[in-house]
């Protein structure tokens, strides 16, 4: 069975908001429903390629983003078993990657020209995108009414948590909530140091068969998402004087 996630130290709430430590996955993998794994790339010879199978194991790869999904939205308990097979395609198109799929079968596509252009740091940028897509294919997004901004917040959120942070993310920015991808998941992880934790969780389990509204984040905080936003851009506000100040 799973041990419980541990909250925050008091310490580090509020005036600190950076991710826990990664947590290792469960040794026990029988207890989680594993799909099976495919890979197909269409340009062998690209630098893309070449780089990928230089640098990664893709069956451990896979196995890893879809365990570190498992281990920081769900329990063996919640955990969606619907997935059967998980195909990663390599090829060359613009943007990074994406995910598609039915409920028993997703694909998820990487391109071949943006892990060329992450050589020099190629192993934690696949790892980190492919955790990123991998939530795609198993969160909850309130029967499609969850904001798009949301979907992609949390899937770094849980690229956050695996360790996976690339070097250009910076917390504290995006000018609303739901901006998407590291912005909300910063501020998603204030969120939970500030009002305690699991609320991601428990967020996403709560859009699987009903229809996303912003009532969500009271229900798990107490507080209205617009509040939460205003005392978080306060706090980004605080920290970033206090630096000034220390600085000067």
């Amino acid at each position: 069975m799973q041990q419980p996630l541990q909250p925050p130290q008091p310490s580090l709430v509020p005036t600190h908001y950076f991710p826990p430590a990664p947590r290792k996955p469960p040794l026990n993998l029988a207890e989680w429903p594993i799909p099976s794994f495919r890979l197909r790339c269409e340009e062998l010879e690209h630098p893309g390629a070449k780089l990928f199978f230089e640098h990664v194991n893709p069956v451990e790869l896979l196995r890893e983003a879809v365990l570190a999904v498992f281990t920081w939205l769900y329990t063996e308990e919640t955990v969606p078993r619907q997935v059967e097979t998980v195909v990663l395609v390599l090829r060359a198109f613009d943007g990074a990657a994406h995910a598609t799929g039915a409920d028993v079968y997703k694909e998820i596509h990487f391109n071949l020209d943006h892990i060329a252009n992450s050589a020099s740091r190629v192993k934690d940028e696949v790892f980190g995108v492919l955790v990123h897509e991998m939530t795609h294919c198993y969160q909850y997004n309130g029967l499609g009414t969850c904001p798009g901004g949301l979907v992609e917040g949390v899937a770094d959120w849980v690229r956050l948590h695996a360790g996976y942070r690339p070097p250009h993310w910076r917390e504290g920015g995006g000018d609303k909530w739901d901006a998407g991808y590291a912005d909300t998941a910063f501020f998603l992880v204030w969120v939970e140091a500030r009002y305690g934790y699991g609320i991601v969780r428990n967020l996403n389990l709560a859009m699987r068969g009903r229809r996303y509204d912003d009532v969500m984040f009271k229900e798990q905080t107490g507080r209205k998402v617009a509040s939460l936003w205003k005392e978080y851009r306060a706090y980004v506000e605080s920290q970033g004087q206090g630096q000034k100040e220390a600085k000067s």
